[in-house]
């Protein structure tokens, strides 16, 4: 294989746009292990002392996130969300977001979005770590993005991801999150915000699966626990989708049915969480490597679809919101391809 290597002369502005960006993605494919390695580390090399700190602090996350899913109220510490490191990190692709109709801060939300990709990286620097774009255009809600529930019951992980604005995506937790109130007046507004706007990665791991350059293949014909969610608590659903997301990463050729797409789906069934071999690029080259292709992502965001409340959503309503929203989404897709994407019209969305 040839190694294309990338030129001598690079601004030094783009070496440190590759070099944070590289960092950053080996902490997010590491986190969950290395965090878990540095609480063996400490119980196992640290004193008496150290080793009860631990095993307290163990204790009270796993207590914490079972009263209330380790919820953070607010933006938390917006430095965390603001900081120049992170608009290192979104100006690499660049990532940037559109907005194509209002999101009234008098309701909460569910943002339905699309591709998954191999991290989510659109809209996890969108509505977690890089926020600014997002505060100028949906001024008083609060973005959060939701994650699997495990990572919160991890130590170091847990506190990292919170400072992130991730949030657990179980039921307790989305309910927790949707059902706060809109009044300006309320406490919990006190920051000025007066509603909350859920990203929820709705193809998950097996989207995930999926994902391949210039190739959009989503999850979502049999997904409909977010829109009994949406109905239960009154939110409305936002279709997001991440033009070239699929595009940053390639993954170890997998097609269905072949060999290995069988192991990463047992994988997925036993863990929550699909086994991807990523490609990328390196640090100095184009050929390989873990550093995701500089490549612009583009999240856009689409028009509330209002839903009916119910406390017990009956089937057929279900089903009706769901056909809604996979029309939103084809839709939002189709007209928005033209201006964000490479090849639009040899590009179609294939729904799952």
């Amino acid at each position: 294989m040839k190694i294309e290597w990338a030129p001598a002369h690079v601004p030094p502005k783009r070496r440190l746009e590759t070099f944070v960006t590289g960092i950053l993605t080996l902490i997010f494919f590491s986190l969950p292990v290395l965090s878990m390695g540095i609480v063996a580390l400490l119980l196992f090399f640290g004193g008496l002392v150290i080793r009860a700190l631990v095993l307290i602090y163990v204790v009270y996350i796993v207590v914490e996130h079972k009263r209330n899913y380790s919820a953070m109220d607010g933006n938390g510490f917006i430095y965390y969300r603001t900081n120049p490191l992170y608009r290192i990190y979104r100006n690499y692709f660049p990532v940037s977001l559109v907005k194509t109709a209002d999101l009234p801060p008098n309701k909460n939300y569910i943002l339905a979005s699309f591709p998954h990709g191999i991290l989510g990286t659109g809209i996890c620097i969108n509505m977690g770590l890089e926020i600014s774009q997002w505060l100028k255009l949906f001024p008083q809600v609060r973005p959060k993005v939701g994650t699997l529930d495990q990572h919160f019951v991890i130590p170091v992980l847990r506190d990292i991801l919170r400072w992130w604005g991730l949030v657990s995506v179980s039921k307790g937790s989305l309910n927790y999150y949707l059902t706060k109130s809109n009044d300006p007046k309320d406490p919990n507004n006190r920051d000025g915000f007066t509603s909350n706007a859920v990203a929820i990665l709705v193809g998950g791991a097996q989207e995930a699966l999926d994902s391949h350059p210039g190739q959009y293949i989503i999850t979502l014909k049999n997904r409909k626990g977010f829109v009994k969610m949406a109905i239960r608590t009154g939110s409305a659903i936002v279709p997001s989708i991440s033009f070239g997301e699929v595009d940053i990463f390639d993954q170890v050729d997998n097609p269905p049915n072949s060999l290995l797409r069988r192991m990463q789906t047992l994988v997925k069934k036993i863990t929550g969480i699909s086994p991807l071999i990523p490609v990328g690029r390196g640090f100095f080259n184009y050929t390989f490597g873990f550093v995701p292709y500089r490549r612009p992502i583009v999240q856009v965001v689409g028009a509330p679809i209002n839903v009916i409340q119910s406390s017990e959503p009956a089937a057929d309503y279900v089903d009706e919101v769901h056909a809604k929203v996979v029309a939103a989404v084809e839709q939002l897709f189709e007209q928005q391809k033209q201006k964000y994407m490479p090849n639009p019209a040899k590009t179609k969305l294939v729904i799952n």
